[in-house]
């Protein structure tokens, strides 16, 4: 199904004119509680050529996200509805997240690293290498309560030059973690294109995105060792035709993963409980590539979906990161 786009590129969008939105499907009973009847898809920026990454900003009241084929990480404040560059050249930034100390940590894919900002807006290189050889591309990145940082290592910044720069792999495409003293580790390996990931909400499981698999799939893992190793993979979800990409867990630990594959009722959201369960869509007319939650309350989701960010207030929480 092909989506109308005015001159721009951008898809001809608008909201739903009528309370409860259609776009946002109840699949299952259980996701009645997770919705608003009175809130509606909004659209909040567009005129991105692959948005990726969102992270919000608490304390400054906005939302981050990257477009990475421009080099650029862009900023929408809250109070203004304004949309600004907030860094470019961004090194072909990607996922992002902030630490427990507040700070922002973003995947680059053209510096092939995993980097912080600090306070006083130097962007300082946290992993780089492992053992003498240079990270692939980091994609996605979560950080524990322990204050450890975990991130998935595909390929896809160095297979050509709209997404970072080309180059050929070093290493495998690991999953890794990095603890607060700089020690990097392999997690979890053998993965096909390792994408997103998430931690439940008491980060007794990890999930991960196995991007190139055929079909894609969701898997899970146990938490052991102290909260530094992973056993037990498992498949959690079978993607069938869709596309899981980025995503993130609400408090009741039910899963909100971008989705994708340019079909009606495939294309937004798709919304598992912690069973893998398919309960409830919110359909996009773009490919949703990752999200986050948000506002005062975290109950915003936002959607970065391809060329444009939209929004959506919901009625659960999405996990603290600090």
């Amino acid at each position: 199904m092909q989506t109308p786009t005015r001159s721009d590129g951008s898809p001809d969008w608008s909201p739903s004119p009528r309370y409860p939105d259609s776009t946002v499907r109840v699949l299952d009973e259980s996701f009645n509680a997770l919705r608003l009847p009175l809130a509606k898809v909004e659209r909040l920026a567009t005129g991105c050529r692959w948005a990726e990454g969102p992270v919000w900003c608490g304390d400054a009241r906005a939302l981050l996200w990257s477009d990475i084929p421009n080099n650029r990480i862009l900023r929408w404040d809250e109070e203004s509805g304004a949309v600004s560059v907030f860094r470019r050249p961004s090194n072909f930034a990607n996922g992002a997240t902030r630490d427990r100390q507040g700070r922002l940590i973003h995947c680059e894919h053209g510096g092939r690293r995993i980097a912080r900002t600090e306070y006083d807006g130097r962007v300082v290189a946290l992993a780089e290498r492992f053992e003498g050889k240079r990270l692939n591309s980091p994609n996605d990145v979560v950080c524990k309560s322990d204050g450890s940082i975990w991130f998935t290592d595909p390929t896809f910044g160095v297979l050509g030059y709209y997404e970072g720069e080309r180059a050929t792999p070093e290493l495998p495409m690991n999953v890794y973690r990095l603890d607060p003293g700089g020690e990097l580790k392999v997690v979890a390996e053998g993965i096909n294109q390792p994408n997103g990931l998430a931690f439940s909400p008491d980060e007794s499981t990890l999930y991960i995105v196995e991007s190139r698999s055929v079909p894609r799939k969701i898997l899970a893992y146990d938490v052991v060792g102290g909260g530094r190793s992973l056993t037990g993979r498992r498949v959690l979800i079978d993607a069938g035709p869709g596309t899981p990409d980025g995503f993130r867990c609400d408090v009741h630990g039910n899963l909100w993963c971008g989705w994708g594959m340019g079909e009606a009722g495939l294309d937004g959201v798709h919304v598992f409980n912690p069973d893998g369960k398919l309960i409830g869509c919110i359909d996009l007319p773009e490919r949703c590539a990752n999200l986050c939650f948000g506002g005062v309350h975290r109950n915003r989701l936002f959607m970065a979906a391809s060329t444009s960010v939209y929004a959506l207030y919901v009625n659960t929480q999405g996990v603290a990161y600090f």
